[in-house]
């Protein structure tokens, strides 16, 4: 070799040419929060993922045994929990649990089934106000702390003690103003799962200070893990969100493996794809972004007059400072995944929260949760979360009640893929995916920590 050659590039060492995310993000001139620039990346290896793993019941079957009764897994905001009575339902999988307040400091969760001879206590997908569980069946009644009230009959009975027909009861914890379970008695510290996130969503990422805004649902053709990691990746916006080119990094993003439960990407907005070659003055990105409408100064940049923009509307509309986020937690697409299921954004104007279920028992449906919170001022009085809104199948995003049809367009090109990939998984003739070492690396990671929670049983 020559001297002059370059350094030969190690497995997952190459990266697009041009600016990166950090740069972009640290050109804006802003102090921003450490783990926003914070870099964390590992090569996990290059071998296919398996189409099973996606469409056989055999391997569904696993994970319904080895991986969601074992994992942490939220099921709901505090503030859907707001007095003692309050409950709902959370089904995933076969199985259905039974969230309440059962005082005001206190929130439990039980099996949702009866001792008796096994009915829902509480329909799936149901929440009220209750100072009693009963069984629909034949009227077995708990109080809210699980212990035994009434059994009609008690003298043919003589078998049930009230100690060995308490509810059994199902962990629970809190962060970030979400309510977690985990149905394993032996379960380690939801702290021990969350691990750098509780870290990073300190200070002005605490998403405790925020309120769910707008929550819709939507059954997807597909299997839970392939419906998420449709959102792992901003690789697909080279060819799914095409029109976004002019404005939106895609190649030169940015992923990070924190742990083995914990990955991010970034990808910046008001800073066009490399991709994208056409020469564009600043105004032009701008308008692009916003549909016109302002004018950028002299020596300015589309990203920041944009940001600028946004936290004048967004701060006057909630009443809030936002002064202090820079312009990449104003315009930036900052995706945190939580192990199984769970993303998080602390960005500004992109503030969502995803959640990927499987439906019952067949691998080839889920449930795409999709959260908004917005940012409160801090003597903002609780206010009861609005119910989910259904979107069906057929459905466009864009036409929920208060989704933003620009946004509601862009999560319809996500989700319409899915049901033809989910064709192509049972009728290829290769049998795996094949990722890219550094676009691709979450879903790897994701394969990888599912397999390692399932040896564990």
């Amino acid at each position: 070799m020559a001297l002059d050659d370059p350094k030969p590039i190690g497995p997952g060492g190459h990266r697009c040419p041009g600016p990166s995310t950090r740069d972009i993000i640290l050109d804006d001139g802003w102090q921003v929060p450490d783990q926003l620039v914070a870099e964390a990346y590992e090569f996990l290896g290059d071998g296919d993922v398996s189409y099973d793993r996606y469409i056989s019941p055999e391997f569904f079957e696993r994970e319904m045994r080895s991986l969601w009764p074992k994992i942490w897994q939220w099921v709901c905001r505090e503030e859907h929990l707001p007095e003692v009575g309050d409950y709902l339902t959370y089904d995933i999988g076969r199985y259905s649990i039974l969230v309440t307040r059962t005082a005001p400091d206190t929130i439990k969760a039980y099996h949702n089934a009866c001792l008796h001879r096994g009915t829902q206590l509480k329909p799936s997908d149901s929440s009220g106000t209750v100072d009693e569980f009963r069984c629909p069946f034949h009227g077995w009644s708990w109080q809210l702390d699980g212990s035994i009230k009434n059994i009609p009959c008690r003298w043919d009975f003589p078998h049930v003690t009230d100690e060995g027909y308490r509810l059994p009861e199902v962990k629970v914890e809190l962060w970030g103003g979400f309510v977690f379970i985990n149905m394993d008695p032996e379960a380690k510290p939801l702290a021990d799962q969350l691990g750098p996130l509780a870290e990073h969503f300190s200070g002005r990422w605490d998403l405790s200070k925020r309120r769910v805004a707008l929550h819709l649902q939507k059954e997807l053709p597909t299997n839970w893990k392939a419906a998420q990691e449709a959102f792992l990746e901003a690789y697909h916006v080279y060819e799914t969100h095409s029109q976004g080119l002019a404005t939106a990094g895609d190649a030169n993003a940015q992923y990070d493996v924190f742990s083995d439960y914990v990955t991010r990407f970034v990808h910046t907005i008001g800073y066009p794809s490399p991709h994208y070659t056409e020469p564009q003055t600043q105004q032009e990105i701008f308008d692009k972004m916003r549909g016109g409408g302002g004018v950028v100064p002299e020596g300015r940049t589309a990203r920041s007059v944009a940001a600028e923009k946004l936290r004048e509307e967004l701060g006057g509309q909630w009443g809030v400072d936002l002064a202090a986020y820079s312009d990449s937690e104003m315009l930036d697409s900052i995706e945190y995944h939580f192990f199984p299921n769970m993303c998080l954004f602390p960005g500004v104007s992109l503030p969502m929260i995803y959640r990927f279920r499987p439906i019952g028992m067949d691998p080839g449906r889920s449930m795409f949760d999709l959260v908004f919170l917005k940012i409160v001022p801090d003597d903002a009085p609780e206010e009861f979360p609005p119910d989910p809104i259904p979107v069906a199948a057929h459905e466009s995003y864009a036409d929920a009640p208060g989704m933003n049809p620009g946004l509601g367009a862009v999560y319809d090109q996500d989700t319409n893929n899915l049901e033809m990939q989910y064709r192509g998984f049972q009728a290829s003739a290769k049998r795996g995916q094949t990722l890219g070492n550094y676009q691709e690396a979450r879903i790897r990671r994701f394969h990888q920590t599912i397999d390692e929670v399932m040896a564990r049983t």
